[in-house]
């Protein structure tokens, strides 16, 4: 019999036992008993007498030792290799709410906004301790990890794995788990995130384990426990049984599908630098000092902005284009800052840039093709290109654009403005200032147009009347600032 470390878990599995000791007083002896408790949220002194909570790494014992049943393991053998793997298991788990009973009425919020609880348990009470304002998931998860890692020296009351002085020689089994209430999505984010953390810890996952393994319900958070694999053959299983059972399959409609194999890496390596010829405007001299200046600004425009165009995108989209847009803004300033850049040419800073902004923004904003179009079409020019020859680039790049949509002015897009701007800035008549003015009148203008492309096209038409479309702002504030237009 394997059990949850809970009281009411315990006793009535403990009245089941008597009762068939009682009923089979022969077989009394040919049961065994393991309770599993691997929360390791609450500390030695305080879980003294209640002890620690069954939680996800439970299934890890029901998986393993019915595996080695099934291959025809003795009784002993099965209740060793279980008790071994309770004992080198532990779990820490969060939520951002509590779960909703069915039956209840109606859903009572027992945190705040900006709390998140950290050591909930399955059965609804609350956990050990909150959390405010709302981590971001890296800090959450290092400090969720700072519980598992514990070690005598680091926290001697919550040591309950057997780590060795020098993790880099520790393997385990990773098994992240949805309390109930998380999408796919949100899940997969955070077993990435969990999976880089032990690895930068210098532990090796042998196996990871990602779903719906055990559930409060549908309680909004998630687990991570840890499987300790064992150092030698002392124990009563070797790390190759213990694997080797997770990976036996199993016709169980919760168990998911597990690869056999340790996980990938999921960070991919730097492609080299190139190294290009001094004097050439990808590789080599600084670049302009205005055209830093000009980069700073529009980074600063953006995130002025921020308020105004999440508004608009509320209205006409999906309410996400102003954060996007700030994100990649604050990233291409922090790469400034932190002098990240290689700032070796017009053309390879531009590159730098759209891939920084790639990273922050995601999303299928048209301005990573654009920017990388744009340095492809500056990478032949001078290392301080004329007005001439960032004109020609940004018509080169807007041509590379249009290869990829169908949306073309008027549309109500971030085109609008772009195309504006650049049949401007190839006008030889027309000062920087009037084709900024040209394209600031384009992005005024998607006020009165009805959607022909982007997500404002699902949108009914009378709904995004007289508000601008929130990419062209974009493209517009971007401008003024490159551009030092203050008004």
């Amino acid at each position: 019999m394997v059990v949850k470390s809970y009281t009411g878990d315990i006793l009535n599995f403990g009245l089941a036992r008597e009762q068939y000791c009682a009923s089979n007083p022969s077989k009394a002896k040919s049961l065994k008993f393991v309770i599993v408790g691997d929360d390791v949220s609450v500390g030695k002194t305080q879980g003294e007498i209640v002890g620690r909570r069954g939680l996800a790494g439970t299934v890890l014992v029901y998986k393993i030792a019915g595996a080695l049943a099934n291959k025809g393991a003795s009784l002993d053998q099965v209740h060793a290799v279980a008790q071994f793997v309770a004992d080198r298991t532990g779990t820490i788990a969060v939520g951002l709410e509590h779960c909703h009973v069915p039956g209840s009425g109606h859903a009572e919020s027992h945190l705040k906004n900006d709390e998140i609880e950290v050591g909930m348990g399955i059965h609804n009470e609350p956990g050990h301790s909150r959390l405010r304002p709302i981590p971001s998931l890296s800090s959450l998860v290092d400090k969720l990890l700072g519980y598992l890692f514990a070690t005598p020296e680091s926290d001697p009351d919550r040591a309950f794995l057997p780590w060795p002085n020098d993790k880099s020689t520790a393997k385990c089994v990773l098994l992240v788990n949805n309390l109930g209430g998380l999408s796919s999505l949100e899940l997969g984010s955070v077993a990435n995130c969990v999976l880089e953390k032990v690895r930068e810890a210098g532990v090796g996952v042998e196996r990871i384990l990602v779903g719906t393994y055990m559930t409060s319900l549908n309680m909004p958070g998630f687990s991570i426990t840890l499987l300790l694999l064992p150092y030698d053959d002392q124990g009563p299983a070797t790390t190759d049984v213990l694997l080797s059972s997770l990976d036996a399959p199993a016709k169980t409609p919760a168990w998911a599908w597990t690869s056999s194999t340790p996980p990938g890496n999921t960070k991919h390596p730097s492609a080299p630098a190139k190294s290009e010829p001094a004097g050439t405007n990808e590789g080599g001299g600084n670049v302009p000092a205005e055209f830093v200046s000009a980069i700073r600004r529009a980074c600063e425009a953006l995130i002025r902005a921020e308020p105004d165009i999440t508004q608009m995108d509320q209205i006409a989209g999906d309410g996400d284009c102003g954060t996007t847009l700030k994100s990649g803004a604050e990233a291409v300033l922090g790469a400034l800052e932190s002098q990240s850049f290689t700032l070796s040419g017009v053309a390879g800073s531009i590159s730098q840039i759209s891939a920084v902004v790639g990273d922050a923004m995601g999303g299928t904003s048209g301005a990573f093709i654009y920017l990388s179009a744009l340095a492809q079409g500056l990478q032949s020019v001078s290392a301080e290109p004329t007005r001439a020859e960032y004109a020609s680039a940004a018509v080169f790049a807007l041509d590379r654009l249009y290869t990829y949509t169908r949306a073309r002015p008027p549309s109500r897009t971030l085109v609008d403005p772009l195309e504006a701007f650049i049949k401007s800035l190839n006008d030889e008549n027309l000062d920087l200032g009037q084709a900024f003015d040209a394209a600031h009148h384009a992005a005024e203008n998607t006020k009165q147009l009805t959607a022909r492309a982007g997500r404002a096209a699902y949108v009914e038409a009378e709904t995004v009347k007289g508000v601008c479309d929130p990419g062209a702002w974009g493209v517009r504030c971007l401008l003024r600032g490159l551009l030092n237009r203050a008004n």
